[in-house]
């Protein structure tokens, strides 16, 4: 059995909200247009930004999950 290691870039995504987690992604993408990090820092940023986008992508899937579900219950 092997333990993975927690990559701290990625650490407290799963617990933010949509607005949260879209809100720390556009200053994320702000840092990096900045361009005044050093290559470990965007390196960083970079990951975080992706887990960001994909857990806002969560959100996004999971509201649309609901409304179609609600929209099938009022058709049916």
């Amino acid at each position: 059995m092997t333990t993975e290691t927690p990559n701290p870039a990625t650490a407290g995504i799963a617990e933010l909200s949509y607005e949260k987690a879209r809100e720390e992604l556009v200053a994320v993408v702000n840092q990096l247009e900045a361009g005044s990090s050093s290559l470990e820092q965007s390196l960083a940023l970079w990951e975080r930004g992706e887990a960001l986008a994909k857990r806002c992508e969560e959100w996004l899937e999971g509201a649309k999950a609901r409304l179609d579900a609600a929209r099938a219950s009022t058709e049916g």
